[in-house]
């Protein structure tokens, strides 16, 4: 059971870190250990994720509506591409990267190896836009992506880090790195429902509608933020935050309990 108190507080992990490049899945494993949260709360993640799905097309509600529009535009056809490597690293490597999710020393290493991705992050200015990209590039950005789906490594730090090192504006950088999100969010969500269903698991209770409230409206708060941090090439301060999250756990577990 998910309180309410433990589905706000969640909600508003989920909503900033699922788009300031700090791993939201990471910091869901850290406050859900200490929350005491000790069974995998699986149907309640998927509504965080809607929730902060919910965020993304808020925000960018114009350009996905055009991307809706132009079905066979260049930009939809290397978002597809783009989702090509994740979608596959997700089905193919599902038990290793679940594994990951029951090792915060694991978290760690990933927040560590986010915080590197972000400090190089900051020394990259491309001027291209995502029509002048490739198939190449997008192929590039979505194996960042896949990466991703171990705990601790950003998504939203990966993927707008290997935008930029194809060159992309930073803008357009991270535009088409929460557009990516969608699909991807969409399909595992998909397939999540899709397994539970499957073994009779699935269920949920109002304060899972609460924490994807919350996580939406926080989501959307964090877009704000790191678009307007990002034009100013701040990201080295998540950096030392990553680095700093990843010594406090491995204090924790190697010292503490």
């Amino acid at each position: 059971m998910i309180s309410a108190w433990q589905a706000f507080i969640l909600g508003v992990v989920q909503g900033l870190t699922e788009f300031l490049p700090v791993s939201s899945s990471g910091h869901l494993v850290i406050f859900q250990s200490l929350l005491g949260i000790n069974e995998p709360a699986i149907t309640f993640d998927v509504f965080l994720h809607v929730g902060t799905l919910l965020a993304v097309f808020v925000a960018f509600w114009s350009y996905i509506r055009y991307l809706i529009m132009h079905l066979l535009s260049k930009e939809f056809g290397l978002l597809v591409v783009a989702t090509i490597p994740g979608a596959l690293m997700g089905f193919f490597l599902e038990d290793f990267f679940t594994g990951l999710f029951a090792s915060l020393i694991a978290v760690a290493c990933a927040l560590i190896i986010t915080g590197i991705l972000l400090f190089i992050s900051d020394n990259f200015w491309g001027m291209r836009t995502i029509k002048q990209i490739g198939v190449k590039e997008a192929l590039v950005i979505g194996i960042f992506q896949g990466l991703a789906i171990a705990p601790g490594l950003s998504r939203s730090g990966s993927t707008i880090f290997g935008a930029l090192l194809c060159g992309l504006d930073r803008k357009e950088a991270a535009r088409f790195s929460f557009i990516m999100s969608i699909p991807i969010i969409l399909g595992a969500a998909a397939k999540s429902i899709w397994d539970m269903s499957e073994a009779g698991t699935f269920y949920f209770q109002w304060t899972y509608f609460f924490g994807a409230a919350i996580a939406a409206i926080f989501g959307y708060l964090a877009i704000k933020i790191f678009l307007k941090l990002l034009e100013k090439a701040n990201l080295r301060i998540f950096s030392y935050y990553c680095w700093g999250v990843a010594v406090l756990i491995i204090i924790w577990q190697l010292f503490i309990i």
